[in-house]
């Protein structure tokens, strides 16, 4: 696994032209934008007092500004020529033609995407629902509402507040690999995640790119995060 920053500062050797440089597409890439505003609404949603609205609230504003990250050289774009006020200007806009396809894992990967209206000007969204057997914590889906067929080169949005022990999030990126979608166009965006997940992740998909909040330290036996966020779909809908 691969961790990269926000900004990243690369080394040039003496008389060596300034060159972009791309991240590998032969590794997983988890990406921790270091944000202030990340990390206020982090927080919030870590604390047990936080009452469910304000905890969904939380988890929608977290959703959007991770959103904005993996966003930010990905979305498909075009040139266009506007008339404003004053003079005709040279434009970039994302292209309509194009949408994203979000797919948030139900139930708690819905409210992610509750402000990604916000960020994502064009989106089609999938649902997958999975339930997790408390006894021997496999996923087991319940709901597929994914297309039979991905278009050639669709983006794909996967969201999940929780990546834990990693079998939910591998069920969901099978079943989108299944129906054409490529693992270079597929990002997850979470809230939290930790190393199991990660390892399991990284090891079944090169140049997969996660977006999260934070990495937390460990899973306890219930295979929940700590510190982690609880069980979030039940702190989002106020049910247990």
């Amino acid at each position: 696994v691969a961790r990269a920053a926000a900004a990243d500062d690369e080394a040039k050797s003496e008389g060596e032209p300034e060159r972009a440089k791309g991240p590998s597409t032969n590794q997983m890439l988890v990406f921790v934008p270091p944000h202030p505003l990340i990390n206020h609404w982090l927080a919030i949603a870590r604390n047990a007092m936080t009452p469910p609205s304000i905890f969904r609230s939380t988890l929608g504003e977290l959703g959007r500004l991770l959103i904005y990250e993996a966003a930010r050289d990905w979305l498909p774009t075009f040139s266009a020529e506007v008339e404003g006020p004053v003079g005709t200007a040279t434009v970039e806009m994302v292209d309509p033609n194009q949408p994203i396809a979000v797919v948030p894992i139900l139930r708690a990967g819905l409210v992610l995407l509750e402000e990604a209206k916000t960020v994502l000007p064009v989106t089609n969204t999938y649902h997958l629902g999975f339930a997790r057997d408390e006894e021997t914590l496999e996923a087991k889906m319940y709901l597929n509402k994914l297309p039979s067929q991905f278009p050639e080169g669709q983006r794909v949005l996967i969201s999940d507040p929780m990546l834990a022990t990693g079998g939910t999030i591998v069920k969901a990126i099978d079943e989108c690999v299944s129906r054409g979608a490529k693992v270079s166009d597929i990002r997850v965006v979470c809230v939290v995640t930790c190393p199991p997940a990660l390892t399991v992740l990284s090891d079944k998909y090169p140049g997969l790119r996660v977006y999260a909040a934070m990495i937390d330290e460990e899973l306890n036996d219930a295979g929940y995060i700590i510190p982690g966020l609880g069980d979030a779909g039940d702190r989002a809908f106020g049910t247990e």
